[in-house]
């Protein structure tokens, strides 16, 4: 039975579960408040150069196979991934790097150039990991919705000790200060901190050393305006600039939507890719929740926010160091990443990641220049930093040791540049507190204790997204809109 289905947002997890219902047969239609396609990963473009907004790192690649299969297209068809091998160069303080690869012989020779002994641990770590993996990825594509769920799976979260921090986990097997920090990086990468994040999102590692890392050629935008593309042959439709301002409800259920500009558009179900907490919070006003009143929503725990600079140089940089991924980390690393996540306070140093996408595609940026991203993560807006003042400061600090460091005369050969911070995150991306990748990855806010993909306030009212279950990351999103799907597909048929 084919169904009117909304979705608020055109993130990958509103894509991908638009994509999966429209394939099913279902009238899906996407309001995007910005005037373009990809939520986080909406893609700038600046003097002729192209920077991804949000994700870089693309790992499991069948989960965009999946869409088109469902639609009986070729991913091919659509857009090219390439894979990346290392998939990351780390740095130290002193710029010496360590090479992640993808082989574990690969890994092994670069742990051999640091500390020989760490060979036979690390052989541990990976095994480990990879029962970690074959336990738990199983449930990354299926709900939490009830309690007995997530009582399932505790006794192997103990019998794997998948529940302390990953810092603390890798240390059990490696002993040098710098490859503990190497090992046990990850949990950035979906906005949680090294030192408490749970080890159980060590099966990223797996995901990585199954599937490999991949860039798209074109960038991310390529992604997402082939999924935009993909979602316009099946019949779907999408309206920009069309701010979302409230959730429509019909007694106990969600009916559709009101938007800025006072339109309303009915639906048998509606699909929220925003953020959960912004969702609740805001697009809700008028419903008294059970679950998600906004004290609740005040007392969660939410990740760290991001500083990303986009810069563009009129010269290409062959002979840095640097790689496609970059990861520099500071000397000071568990206290900076106390100052952001615990104290919430903007610390006067900084540990970098950067992207750069030229190295591997020319077409990314004009001819005979080079394309960079720099993310380096800051408290949210509960450091009560003033950005507006901050923000050029903060980025003239980031170029002056980069070109100190790794890219040298960078301030003179700058043609194109842009940058996004947390008022950003919280303004634009409609993100709550400015959080960069929404809930924080806790124990206590994984699986069932994370806001459920089904809601628990209203009826035929869905989550997909960084908020919701499994978490954040590329995988995890589309992920939740896999699992959003088979939800929606569940009561359809009942």
């Amino acid at each position: 039975m084919s169904k009117k289905i909304i979705v608020i947002g055109s993130g990958f997890g509103g894509l991908g579960a638009a994509i999966r219902l429209a394939a099913n047969g279902h009238q899906v239609e996407i309001f995007e408040k910005r005037d373009k396609l990809g939520g986080r990963a909406y893609q700038y473009e600046v003097n002729g150069f192209k920077f991804d907004g949000g994700p870089t790192v693309i790992t499991a690649p069948y989960m965009f196979d999946e869409l088109f299969d469902l639609a009986g297209k070729q991913r091919d068809d659509y857009f090219k991934l390439v894979p990346l091998d290392p998939f990351y160069r780390i740095f130290d303080h002193n710029g010496k790097y360590f090479d992640y690869f993808h082989k574990i012989e690969d890994t092994l020779s670069e742990i051999d150039r640091w500390n020989p002994n760490d060979k036979s641990g690390y052989q541990k770590f990976s095994n480990q990991t990879r029962k970690i993996f074959e336990k738990f990825h199983p449930f990354t594509d299926r709900p939490f919705i009830k309690f007995i769920d997530m009582v399932k799976i505790i006794p192997d979260v103990i019998r794997l000790q998948a529940f302390g921090g990953t810092y603390s986990f890798a240390s059990r097997f490696i002993s040098h200060p710098f490859l503990k920090r190497v090992f046990s990086f990850h949990p950035l990468l979906i906005g949680g901190n090294p030192f408490d994040t749970p080890s159980i999102f060590t099966l990223i590692v797996q995901f990585e050393k199954k599937w490999g890392v991949h860039y798209a050629i074109g960038g991310t935008g390529a992604i997402v305006n082939g999924l935009g593309k993909l979602f316009s042959d099946l019949g779907g439709v999408v309206h920009f600039n069309s701010e979302v301002e409230e959730i429509l409800t019909d007694g106990k259920r969600a009916s559709g939507i009101r938007l800025k500009n006072g339109a309303e558009h009915n639906a048998d179900v509606v699909i929220s890719n925003g953020d959960v907490a912004f969702t609740y919070r805001y697009l809700l006003p008028n419903l008294k929740k059970k679950k998600y009143t906004n004290g609740h929503i005040d007392r969660m725990k939410y990740s760290m926010s991001l500083f990303v600079w986009y810069f563009g140089t009129k010269k290409k940089y062959d002979t840095s160091s640097f790689q496609h991924h970059n990861i520099i980390v500071n000397e000071r690393y568990r206290e900076l990443l106390s100052d952001i996540f615990n104290k919430h306070i903007l610390p006067d140093d900084f540990s970098l990641y950067l992207h750069m996408p030229s190295k591997t595609d020319p077409s990314i940026a004009p001819e005979g220049c080079e394309s960079f991203y720099v993310l380096s993560p800051v408290p949210t807006l509960d450091s009560g930093t003033d950005w507006e003042k901050m923000a050029p400061i903060y980025r003239d600090r980031i170029r002056d040791y980069l070109e100190e460091h790794y890219l040298p005369d960078l301030k003179a050969n700058l043609v194109a540049e842009h940058y996004i911070d947390p008022p950003h995150f919280q303004n634009i991306l409609n993100s709550y507190r400015g959080a960069a990748f929404s809930v924080k990855p806790t124990l206590l806010q994984s699986a069932w204790f994370r806001p459920h993909n089904k809601s628990e306030e209203l009826e035929d009212l869905f989550f997909v997204g960084a908020g919701t279950h499994p978490g954040a990351g590329v995988p995890a999103v589309l992920a939740s809109g896999k699992i959003a799907t088979n939800l929606i597909e569940d009561i359809i048929r009942k």
